[in-house]
């Protein structure tokens, strides 16, 4: 297509590419070259960056697993990244050249995980249209539970009763900068025992995720009679506070720890944010709901978005042509 054009990033693009980030309308810090790249040496990478006339008009945050391009596994969204300015028309056009650029290049399929609408600065659903023009196929939905801390919302009694258990126990909150209690006295043995899995960022890369990332990336620990319990890391974006990891102590004597923790974040401290994402319930590629987590995060007022997965073959970029009448 005339004067659009499609190239791979590489690292001369470091400074435009946060740049661009920075004012896109549908991006967060997890798009931050400096994030996408503390896992390096286990992605291809792979990101692409369109241009108009030389302007960058999109940006693609991918890597390459064999001939099929993926929305950055190492992240928990992805998917075409574009600024306010960029109207369906473009979305669209950009969406076709990407594709043309992946066929020339070998790639057969491309692996798109959009980006919730509650982390867009302004509505930015027209990547959604643009996948449905192609006949891109949705092979996951997961469900994020989520309050809208501009809208009435309302606890259960059975976490009323969890805030007071915590105030009568006399847990004490606290932001911290360590993380290692958190990680090796609860979050590590806990996800080791119940699901045989470790956390996502190790300790090491949790600590210097958040010495670049100070304002965005926070530690809540809860302590009952001078020893943590409890704990969440909270990843802060403009609109969204997102738990990225919760946890607790897990044995007979129940704390309210949890209740008591989430309450004081959601009424105070992330009060002025526009949502709070408990993030997802869903196991088996979103075939599977845990119903007792779900329904814990919905009892403090939570309600569900979806995620949408899809794949689409590069070959059906054809099918965005002629569409304009």
């Amino acid at each position: 297509m005339k004067n659009y054009s499609v190239k791979q990033y590489q690292e001369s693009d470091y400074e435009n590419w946060n740049a661009f980030i920075g004012q896109a309308k549908n991006a967060t810090f997890l798009f931050h070259r400096d994030f996408m790249e503390y896992h390096k040496d286990r992605f291809q990478d792979f990101s692409l960056i369109v241009l108009y006339k030389d302007k960058w008009i999109g940006v693609v945050p991918a890597n390459r697993v064999g001939n099929e391009i993926f929305s950055h596994q190492g992240l928990t969204y992805g998917g075409l990244v574009y600024n306010e300015e960029s109207k369906l028309t473009t979305v669209i056009n950009t969406f076709r050249v990407v594709l043309l650029f992946l066929e020339a290049n070998g790639i057969g399929k491309l692996h798109l995980k959009t980006i919730p609408s509650i982390y867009h600065s302004k509505p930015a659903e027209e990547i959604q249209y643009a996948l449905f023009l192609a006949e891109a196929q949705l092979v996951r939905r997961d469900s994020l539970s989520v309050i809208d801390l501009s809208k009435q919302y309302v606890f259960s009694k059975i976490r009323k009763r969890g805030i007071q258990k915590g105030k009568t126990n006399g847990l004490i909150i606290k932001e911290e900068t360590d993380f290692e209690s958190f990680w090796d006295k609860i979050l590590i043995p806990n996800l080791d025992e119940r699901h045989n899995a470790k956390p996502v960022h190790s300790l090491e890369e949790i600590k210097v995720l958040k010495s670049i990332f100070p304002a965005n990336i926070r530690q809540f620990n809860v302590y009952y009679k001078d020893k943590i319990v409890a704990g969440t890391t909270i990843f802060e974006t403009e609109t969204v506070a997102h738990c990225q990891y919760i946890s607790k102590y897990e044995n007979d004597e129940n704390l309210g720890s949890l209740d008591f923790l989430y309450h004081y974040l959601i009424t105070e401290t992330f009060a002025d944010k526009r949502f709070f994402d408990f993030g997802i319930s869903n196991e088996s590629q979103g075939k599977k709901l845990n119903e007792g987590l779900s329904y814990w995060k919905e009892s403090f007022g939570a309600s569900t978005i979806v995620h949408d997965f899809s794949e689409v073959e590069t070959a059906n970029h054809f099918k965005l042509e002629n569409i304009f009448v």
